[in-house]
């Protein structure tokens, strides 16, 4: 058995190294998402287009503008002269958020009292618009701070003390709330998944496609040998994949790594071992490269979609979050942001581990049944 799984796999690889464009598409195609994602992957929004109506033309409405601008998370495009080229302005897209300050805002301060201030936001990029506005109430806090203090009465410190709280948030993990740190993980569970689902799927049904299936079959190699011969590869290639756009993240993104190197690796094995059943399980159900297409576009991205990789599962409905124990990313995505940013082991992720450990022993075994079942029709 062992001579014949060797002699399948060394046929394999000498394919692959004879297809000189093979090693090209398996590698450049996920180093460039790998930086695109990267890069385009963010919650951090910068940069938001605004325009400014100041009705009160004051040095406190002036102090506040450049509280704005100085937190380089907005950018004034222009002022307006009135609500109609404010309304203007947002319907052609020349701006996201407008800044209305009303008459009388720094006289109401100085006085002690309300000053309200309008924001109107585009919501049709709901999720920005609410980053947006999460941002501007930390400023307008925090201008609001800095009059109080501008405007206290010298003796100010004569005054007996006012009972408060003070929030401090103590972000672990992550002091500095860089969501390439969270983001970055996922893209490499998210790609690999991907790929070597796409490529198990591949392999197999166009040995079938172009008739040398049945060739293989009559020979002395038993299917779960060729299967084994098949498979191993990909995942061979799965485990320089993650080793590969880990590599990446940590030295290119700066993305700390300071787990276990063996939980990872578990991690990774049993996550690839999922990937690949699932490949070989959409490969029993292909005649067609382009039916082999087609179904792993309507399984992997659903994958992606429900793994957490960018949408708390917390947040999605019942049904959705039900469906999301069958995704082998999902418990993926747990163990390689804990392994690269908490340093977490076994003891922790023991749960995970054994998830992904069931599915590919469930994949890989409802797939060589239904390979054989194929075989036999």
């Amino acid at each position: 058995m062992f001579e014949r799984l060797r002699v399948m796999l060394m046929k394999e690889f000498l394919q692959i190294r004879r297809d000189r464009t093979a090693i090209m598409r398996m590698v450049v195609p996920l180093v460039i998402q790998m930086l695109v994602f990267g890069y385009a992957a963010t919650f951090t929004v910068h940069h938001v287009a605004t325009i400014v109506l100041d009705l009160d033309q004051s040095q406190a409405s002036r102090s506040l503008i450049s509280h704005f601008v100085a937190s380089g998370r907005f950018d004034v495009v222009g002022t307006a002269r009135d609500t109609a080229q404010v309304k203007r302005d947002i319907d052609h897209d020349v701006a996201v958020i407008a800044i209305v300050i009303h008459a009388g805002f720094e006289r109401n301060l100085g006085n002690g009292k309300s000053a309200p201030l309008q924001i109107i936001v585009d919501g049709t990029n709901s999720n920005t618009a609410l980053i947006a506005l999460g941002y501007m109430s930390q400023i307008v806090s925090q201008f609001a701070t800095d009059e109080a203090a501008r405007l206290a009465p010298p003796h100010a410190s004569l005054a007996p003390p006012q009972i408060g709280v003070s929030l401090q948030a103590v972000p672990w993990f992550n002091p500095g709330l860089d969501d390439t740190w969270f983001f970055i993980p996922g893209v490499i569970g998210s790609l690999t998944l991907m790929q070597v689902v796409s490529l198990t799927a591949f392999a197999i049904v166009r040995e079938r496609e172009v008739g040398t299936l049945e060739q293989i079959m009559v020979s002395p190699i038993r299917p779960v040998e060729f299967i084994l011969g098949k498979t191993l590869p990909f995942f061979l290639i799965g485990l320089g994949d993650i080793a590969l756009v880990s590599a990446i993240g940590v030295l290119w993104f700066r993305v700390p790594f300071i787990g276990d190197p063996l939980v990872m690796l578990a991690g990774s094995a049993l996550f690839l071992l999922a990937a690949v059943g699932m490949g070989l399980l959409l490969s029993t159900f292909s005649r067609t490269q382009q039916q082999a297409f087609a179904l792993n576009f309507f399984f992997v991205n659903p994958f992606f979609i429900l793994s957490g990789f960018a949408f708390p599962i917390a947040a999605m409905p019942r049904l959705l979050q039900w469906f999301t124990f069958i995704n082998p990313l999902r418990y993926f995505l747990v163990v390689i942001r804990a392994v690269f940013l908490k340093g977490v082991g076994f003891a922790v992720l023991w749960p995970d581990l054994a998830a992904m450990g069931l599915l590919a022993t469930i994949m890989l075994a409802v797939s060589v049944w239904r390979f054989r079942s194929s075989l036999d029709a």
